[in-house]
C-alpha cells in the first residue's frame, strides 16, 4: 500500500427512510450521492464500503455487510475496519457527497497530535464520528467485535481532536429537503 495511501470505510447500508428511497442512489448534478463521494477520494486510497452491493463508478471498490445486516453504522464501522490495513482509517457516511477532501484535512490535524481521532465538527457544532479520521488500533480496542445497535456517537468516547467543517463538506442527505441544500452547495 502507497504510504500515502488512507484506507476509508463508507458506511453505506441505512434504511433511507427519511428520504422515501434510495438517498445514495438519488440524482447529484448526474452523478449518484454515492459516485459523487467515491469518485472525489483519491485513486490510491482503498475503499471498503459497508452496505447492500450497488453499482458505482469507481473501480476495486470493496464491499462489506455489518452484521447482522441492518445492525447500524456502529455494526458498519466495525466491518469495515476489520477489512483494512494501516495505522490511519477514514470513516464517512456514504450521504455526505462533499466530505472526501475533509478526510486529507484530518489526517493532518490527527498526524500533529497525540488524540486516537480527529472528528469533523459541523456548523451546528455537532462532532460527527461519521465523519472522521482513527488510529486503526484505538477502533480495534474500543470495539473488539460485532456491535448490533449502537450508535455511532460510542466512538467519541475515543481521545479526539474536533475539527470545525463549515458548509456543504459536513452535510448529510437525510431528506429530498437536504439533497436541494447539498445542490446549491449550503
Amino acid at each position: 500500500m502507497d504510504d500515502d495511501a488512507l484506507p476509508v470505510v463508507v458506511v453505506a447500508g441505512g434504511g433511507s427512510t427519511r428520504f422515501g428511497s434510495d438517498k445514495l442512489a438519488a440524482d447529484l448534478d448526474g452523478s449518484t450521492v454515492l459516485d459523487r463521494l467515491l469518485d472525489a477520494l483519491p485513486a490510491g486510497w482503498p475503499v471498503v464500503v459497508v452496505g447492500p452491493r450497488r453499482e458505482v463508478r469507481r473501480p476495486g471498490v470493496r464491499w462489506t455487510r455489518e452484521q447482522p445486516p441492518g445492525g447500524g453504522p456502529l455494526a458498519a464501522v466495525v466491518a469495515g475496519v476489520a477489512l483494512v490495513e494501516g495505522p490511519l482509517v477514514g470513516v464517512v457516511a456514504g450521504d455526505m457527497p462533499f466530505a472526501a477532501p475533509v478526510l486529507a484535512e484530518l489526517r493532518s490535524v490527527l498526524l500533529s497530535s497525540g488524540a486516537e481521532a480527529a472528528v469533523a465538527v459541523d456548523d451546528d457544532g455537532q462532532a460527527n464520528p461519521l465523519l472522521a479520521l482513527y488510529r486503526t488500533p484505538a477502533v480495534r480496542r474500543l470495539l473488539p467485535g460485532p456491535v448490533t445497535g449502537g450508535r455511532a456517537k460510542r466512538l467519541l468516547e475515543l481521545e479526539h481532536e474536533e475539527v470545525p467543517v463549515p458548509g456543504v463538506r459536513a452535510r448529510d442527505v437525510d431528506t429530498p429537503e437536504d439533497l436541494a441544500r447539498v445542490r446549491r452547495g449550503r
